[in-house]
């Protein structure tokens, strides 16, 4: 198992960008997938992205897609999601997923993954 712990959510103003990060302990992230999935107010929760530790492959909802990065740091057992030109929409809690590659189960699909962060809060104002 492995524990996530997310950081850099906010308040911000439509068109700012936030750099939130998924920070991990108990194992080390090289043979796991990670995702990051977000809770619109009064919704499901939706994917993301989803980066594949081992061999830096990157996935991306179409909403997202050309604003949203998600990248990794080896050294640091860190995740990050960089948010570019942010957009009301974008408000939610957003959470980082991980599970063991190879485990089977979609990218995309929360179901699949094993582990989860408690989540941060991202409200962008318009």
């Amino acid at each position: 198992q492995v524990q996530l712990v997310e950081s850099g959510g906010g308040l911000v103003r439509a068109g700012d960008s936030l750099r939130l990060s998924c920070a991990a302990s108990g194992r080390t992230f090289s043979s796991y997938v990670v995702g990051w999935f977000r809770q619109p107010p009064g919704k499901e929760r939706e994917f993301v992205a989803a980066i594949n530790w081992s061999s830096g492959g990157t996935y991306y909802a179409d909403s997202v897609k050309g604003r949203f990065t998600i990248s990794i740091n080896n050294a640091k057992n860190t995740a990050y999601l960089q948010i570019n030109s942010l957009k009301p929409e974008d408000t939610g809690v957003y959470h980082c997923a991980a599970r063991p590659f190879g485990s089977g189960g979609s990218y995309y699909n929360a179901a699949a993954y094993t582990d989860w962060g408690q989540g941060t809060q991202v409200t962008v104002s318009s």
